[in-house]
């Protein structure tokens, strides 16, 4: 019998890229690489190929130098973390088995491993089931369909700093859509929401993209069904600042994305529900080729839980708690090194580990063009730009960031 030895385990192929990831990972690289322009690729898809070995060299530099290293100890800026050694390795199993968790057939193990640990997460937050979905986006459309099909809702109420997602679910599930104004801690004021909610679904968000603000998650009990877009601090349920999080255990859905504060690879979030069994029910479509319900939006898909179920055993809830409480501590710094000094200033205490911050008397834009060896992200708050610097890199050092700024002025 012939085989395509592509097919097979090329031995000195994997071990050399192997190889290549951990010397590059090795050097520091830098906290914002430039665009990559691709000059060295064809400008058309090539008819004959190069080889696997070949092709990895080529891209190799897309892949290392000119990405942007989420644990250079400049890096402050986004909701992005870097990613522990055990994940790469189990996305690599995941990807050489390539398990489709749409039919029990094609992945058995996987869809048990699934079941098993979608088990452990809903239970720490309150829930009763939920599933595995790419990210809050997918997660907060998921809930809000849901609610949809099982309530008598028309209009999904959010705060005007809400993700974009919510605006984006409402519109394509043919919802009318209502923002609410915030206070001056960006939190969704309580006080102008609607005052019958019997047809509406409150969307509660759980860390604010701009600022990581809170609504009170205690809002709106009269609401025909209450989500939290919990992406960003839905993790703070196993870190020193639980509290932050009071209230969300009486929703009817959460949404949480794993590929933040859980230090997964991108593609990881979930969407639990308080009652499962009804909300999954409206949710799954059967077809003659399947053996069992397909439920919520997507239809093949792999085995991205593998990575996650080897992080939770890896770590456990107190290896979890301790690095997320890590993240809230290099916070905490920043804000106190801008706060002690006189050329910045500190929008406010940051509360779930995102840091807003500037100049106090430089355009904040042109420091940010200028910054070097360092990297924040910015954002408009009440009509003001803002630094905005968010504790996902386990590495960052605020000293360095805030250095570096400083020399940018």
């Amino acid at each position: 019998m012939n085989f395509d030895s592509d097919f097979l385990p090329d031995e000195s192929g994997l071990t050399r890229a192997v190889h290549r990831l951990l010397h590059e990972l090795r050097n520091p690289g830098v906290p914002h690489a430039s665009p990559d322009t691709t000059a060295d690729l064809p400008d058309e898809l090539p008819r004959d190929g190069i080889g696997g070995h070949a092709a990895l060299d080529a891209l190799s530099a897309t892949a290392f130098e000119k990405a942007s290293r989420l644990d250079h100890p400049g890096f402050f800026a986004h909701m992005d973390p870097p990613t522990p050694w055990h994940a790469w390795a189990a996305v690599m199993w995941a990807a050489a088995t390539n398990q489709n968790l749409l039919h029990p057939d094609t992945a058995p193990a996987a869809r048990a491993l699934e079941e098993r640990v979608m088990r452990w997460m809903a239970s720490a937050y309150g829930m009763d089931g939920g599933h595995f979905v790419p990210g809050s986006t997918i997660a907060n459309l998921t809930a809000l369909w849901a609610a949809r099909e099982l309530t008598d809702a028309t209009q999904v109420i959010a705060s005007s700093a809400a993700h974009l997602s919510v605006a984006k679910a409402a519109h394509i599930l043919g919802m009318d859509y209502l923002q609410v104004p915030v206070d001056d801690r960006q939190s969704l004021r309580e006080d102008l929401l609607p005052g019958d909610l019997s047809r509406s679904v409150l969307v509660l968000t759980a860390g604010a993209v701009a600022t990581g603000a809170v609504d009170a998650l205690t809002a709106g009990r009269g609401a025909a069904w209450r989500h939290v877009d919990a992406a960003w601090a839905g993790a703070l349920r196993f870190s020193s600042r639980a509290e932050v999080l009071e209230g969300m255990d009486l929703a009817d859905s959460v949404g949480i994305s794993l590929h933040k504060w859980f230090f997964q690879p991108k593609g990881s979030a979930m969407v639990l529900f308080a009652r499962a069994a009804e909300a999954q029910r409206v949710l799954s479509f059967g077809g003659g080729y399947l053996a069992a319900p397909n439920v919520g939006l997507l239809g093949s898909r792999g085995a991205s839980v593998l990575p996650l179920a080897v992080t939770l055993l890896a770590w456990g809830t107190r290896g979890i708690t301790e690095r997320i409480d890590a993240c809230l501590t290099t916070a905490d710094s920043l804000a106190d090194l801008v706060t002690a000094e006189p050329r910045l200033t500190l929008w406010r205490p940051p509360r779930t580990g995102v840091v807003n911050w500037r100049p106090t008397d430089r355009n904040t834009e042109a420091v940010h063009g200028r910054l070097d060896a360092a990297w924040v992200s910015t954002a408009d708050i009440d009509g003001q730009r803002w630094f905005r610097s968010v504790a996902a890199n386990p590495h960052a050092d605020s000293c360095t960031v805030v250095r570096r700024v400083l020399d940018a002025l």
